[in-house]
């Protein structure tokens, strides 16, 4: 009990300097990724044949950018940890809106016209989609837990391996790690909701969640520049250098 105690506490105190080393608004970018990527799941953005996009992805891309940064300069438990964090402040967030969404009161699109059996159904619509439905958050809070233990893993793995310094070496380890990861996020969700709950078959589970993985990995691509930089100035600047030298101690 003891160890137990002792091991909980290092992690703490380690938890609290690695939030203390990463600028705030890097923080912010990735809670906020999440939990919107989370709620615009509900809506569709492509559906064409087996081509299926959801407007989280939108914002999909951007956690796993901010997972790649804070993985090359703080490492894979850094990463970990601060996607945790994030996905319970996401489960957090989907509590209160399933509460708020019991509320008796009105939406206001429901008295943008008359009061009618259509705005009745627009309003059990809006507390459906912001209450949300357990087995969506369940595949999603387990999709992304798993997915970004991946990434981090796989992508501090890969930089360890190869020697080279500067925006090829980041490129290789964060493309490869992002692909991957995120193939496993779209297949343990299409697996746990789509295919469980909605029917759909293996081949539409695969095909879907590779198409995803893709049309992710060229987002990453488009903005990777942007997180590189990010990492070479945080470097320059020695950003977050108190918890890099608690590690190595």
């Amino acid at each position: 009990m003891n160890k137990i105690s002792s091991w909980f506490k290092t992690e703490l105190d380690d938890t609290k300097l690695l939030l203390r080393s990463i600028p705030s608004l890097t923080v912010c970018f990735f809670v906020l990724s999440v939990v919107c990527a989370n709620l615009m799941a509900n809506k569709e953005l492509i559906s064409y044949k087996f081509i299926v996009f959801d407007c989280g992805f939108v914002f999909s891309w951007v956690m796993f950018l901010c997972m790649d940064i804070i993985c090359k300069r703080w490492g894979a438990k850094a990463s970990i940890k601060v996607s945790l964090i994030a996905l319970l402040i996401n489960l957090a967030v989907c509590g209160v809106f399933a509460l708020l969404a019991l509320a008796p009161g009105k939406w206001g699109e429901f008295y943008s016209s008359e009061v009618n059996e259509i705005s009745i159904a627009v309003n059990s619509a809006l507390n459906n989609t912001f209450g949300g439905a357990w087995y969506v958050v369940l595949g999603s809070a387990l999709a992304f837990t798993v997915s970004s233990i991946v990434n981090a893993l796989l992508n501090s793995l890969i930089g360890k391996h190869v020697s080279e310094k500067g925006f090829g070496a980041f490129a290789l380890r964060s493309y490869i790690s992002t692909m991957l990861a995120q193939f496993v996020d779209n297949f343990l969700f299409a697996t746990v909701v789509s295919k469980f709950f909605f029917g759909w078959t293996w081949i539409q589970v695969v095909i879907c969640s590779i198409i995803g993985a893709v049309g992710e990995l060229l987002c990453e691509i488009f903005f990777s520049g942007i997180g590189y930089r990010v990492v070479c100035k945080w470097e320059r600047e020695n950003v977050g250098s108190d918890y890099l030298n608690k590690q190595t101690a």
